[in-house]
């Protein structure tokens, strides 16, 4: 059975992506969820003088260990100010200073969603031009605009963007094995 974490780059305990992402997880058959909540992991903000006197946190390492024990991510961003949550980025850079490669050149999918009309993109778009920088092999990405319009019983509604997600789903799973 194939490991997958998942992953929503909020720390909102009503995360939209959060949402996003247990629906999508209904559509990867025979996988075994490694879910990852970004409020277990209290990391202090990265800095080079933080990391020379302190070193790495044990829970950017147990957080490392997890990511090394993968088959795959799906991974779904909120969008603060056209980029990152703090808390996202804050994580990445600390796994990043574990190993720059971090993912292992494992396949993942990348998502995104907001209540507004660009359902995150510009912080996809950067997503899908950093991330095979940190070992990862992009697969499919997926703007999910209108959350709150295309949304509801825990699933997409509107049809094409429901296909749209479906193929991305499925880029990921063929790529998974």
């Amino acid at each position: 059975m194939k490991k997958v974490v998942t992953l929503a780059g909020s720390n909102s305990k009503t995360s939209i992506n959060q949402q996003l992402i247990d629906y999508t997880v209904t559509l990867l058959p025979g996988i075994e969820e490694i879910p990852i909540n970004l409020n277990d992991y209290d990391l202090p903000i990265y800095g080079v003088d933080y990391e020379a006197e302190n070193g790495i946190p044990t829970m950017a390492t147990e957080l490392y260990t997890i990511f090394q024990e993968a088959d795959g991510f799906v991974i779904s961003l909120a969008e603060h100010n056209g980029s990152y949550t703090a808390v996202f980025k804050n994580v990445i850079d600390w796994l990043s200073r574990i190993k720059q490669t971090f993912c292992n050149q494992k396949p993942l999918l990348l998502m995104s969603t907001s209540p507004g009309g660009r359902g995150g993109k510009t912080v996809l778009q950067s997503a899908v031009t950093t991330f095979p920088f940190l070992g990862a092999e992009v697969v499919g990405s997926f703007a999910f605009p209108g959350f709150y319009e295309h949304f509801s019983e825990g699933q997409i509604q509107e049809a094409s963007l429901k296909a749209e997600h479906s193929d991305q789903v499925a880029a990921f799973i063929k790529d998974l094995g």
